[in-house]
């Protein structure tokens, strides 16, 4: 890991160089949480070592629970889930059908979402089908489906231990953990390098990485079991050390690379990767250099005047693609406030994050006046990120809708 300055991103270091009064220029007021590199926030929460989850909407959210009917109805949802959960195999990348091109099962691999057969000649290399999700994507052949799962479900077991205290689902989370990343049986490699594949075109992508964004999730939930000690001291150690050898991959390899120059949602969720997993892998210098480059390398480059991010626009679900690429910068956004630094209130020759919340937030109500192709309005969306939003600028700067599992996450007002 000595070499992470040079690993990264051309475009990155070239910013940093230019920039490094990032953290100077966007410090946080003394009054922000408690939030300690890479520590996170566990001195504040009991041991706890979250980067997204905030202990004071946690502990509210909690306290709720006996007289608040729309959390309570939340929580008995969670419940039952995990205790589905709890009943099933935990996933793994041992349970594809599909061996990898290189002969080893704990590679990952996945098909590129929107590609297809050529319906001209089945035979023939995959096609683009922008905004066509290939149903393929999610079968037993690849690893999508198992990632998609194992991730919910430590998600989903580490809120349900939080809120009950029952010991059985930090067991089962950790079970989760633990397969995904520990038992040598079972435990995926740290590397992209076959993720979103195109038949008769490439074996894996530079796309590929953005596999990956599922494992912040994955992060929290460890976190958050921590005070049952059902992920030992050792286990921590070792996860830890899985992610110094992903975030090395992200940063060395040619995909990860790649992925680091784009200049859309992928280039933002490439930022949002590596500076979370380099904190959670106690490397925060890695994750400095990333927050310190963003303004300019991101702000400034990929959100216009107006505020729309115009990278996206292209898209058949221009404005999905505005939200995602958004969600990234968010999360982004909360590393940062873990080093000291406000990028919700950085700006840069007019762009800011907070110009492109505005900007999707105008159109809430109103699909029939975006001017750019949507093939399906992403309502609940919109309102996931503006709940996410008003936390940041609120309360009760966006009019939002909150349910189901965001009234666990963050404190509505």
């Amino acid at each position: 890991m000595k070499r992470f300055a040079l690993a990264l991103p051309w475009a990155i270091l070239a910013v940093a160089a230019t920039f490094p009064s990032a953290a100077a220029a966007f410090s946080l007021p003394a009054a922000a949480p408690d939030c300690e590199a890479s520590e996170g926030y566990a001195a504040a929460f009991g041991g706890r070592r979250t980067f997204t989850l905030l202990p004071s909407d946690l502990e509210a959210i909690k306290a709720a629970l006996p007289h608040d009917p729309a959390v309570s109805a939340a929580y008995r949802d969670l419940i039952a889930r995990a205790d589905k959960a709890l009943a099933a195999k935990p996933a793994s990348v041992m349970d594809k059908r599909r061996i990898p091109v290189s002969g080893d099962r704990h590679d990952y691999v996945s098909l590129a979402r929107y590609w297809w057969p050529n319906p001209a000649n089945p035979k023939d290399a995959y096609v683009r089908r922008d905004g066509d999700t290939n149903p393929e994507i999610e079968t037993n052949r690849f690893d999508r489906a198992a990632l998609s799962r194992m991730t919910r479900d430590a998600d989903t077991l580490a809120l349900a231990y939080y809120y009950s205290g029952e010991p059985k689902y930090a067991d089962g989370a950790a079970r989760v953990i633990r397969t995904w990343f520990l038992d040598p049986a079972t435990a995926m490699n740290p590397h992209m390098n076959y993720a979103q594949a195109v038949p008769g075109i490439s074996e894996g992508r530079p796309e590929g990485v953005l596999d990956g964004a599922s494992f912040i999730a994955v992060i929290d939930a460890a976190g958050l079991i921590a005070p049952s000690g059902t992920l030992t001291p050792a286990e921590v150690a070792a996860l830890e050390n899985w992610f110094v050898r992903y975030v090395d991959w992200m940063l060395e390899s040619p995909n990860g690379k790649a992925e680091g120059e784009a200049s859309n949602n992928h280039g933002l969720w490439y930022d949002a990767q590596v500076a979370r997993f380099a904190l959670f892998a106690r490397k925060p210098d890695i994750a400095r250099k990333i927050v310190a480059a963003f303004p300019k390398a991101r702000i400034e480059r990929q959100i216009d005047p107006s505020g729309a991010l115009p990278a996206e626009l292209g898209r058949t679900r221009s404005f999905h693609y505005s939200l995602y690429a958004l969600g990234a910068a968010y999360t982004l956004a909360d590393s940062a406030a873990c080093l000291g630094v406000d990028l919700y209130r950085a700006e840069e020759k007019g762009r800011s994050l907070r110009k492109a919340t505005d900007h999707v937030a105008a159109f809430r109500g109103r699909a029939a006046e975006w001017p750019y192709e949507e093939i399906g309005w992403p309502a609940e969306t919109l309102d996931e990120l503006l709940v996410r939003a008003d936390s940041v600028w609120g309360p009760g700067v966006y009019p939002r809708a909150a349910s189901g599992d965001l009234l666990l996450r963050y404190r509505i007002p």
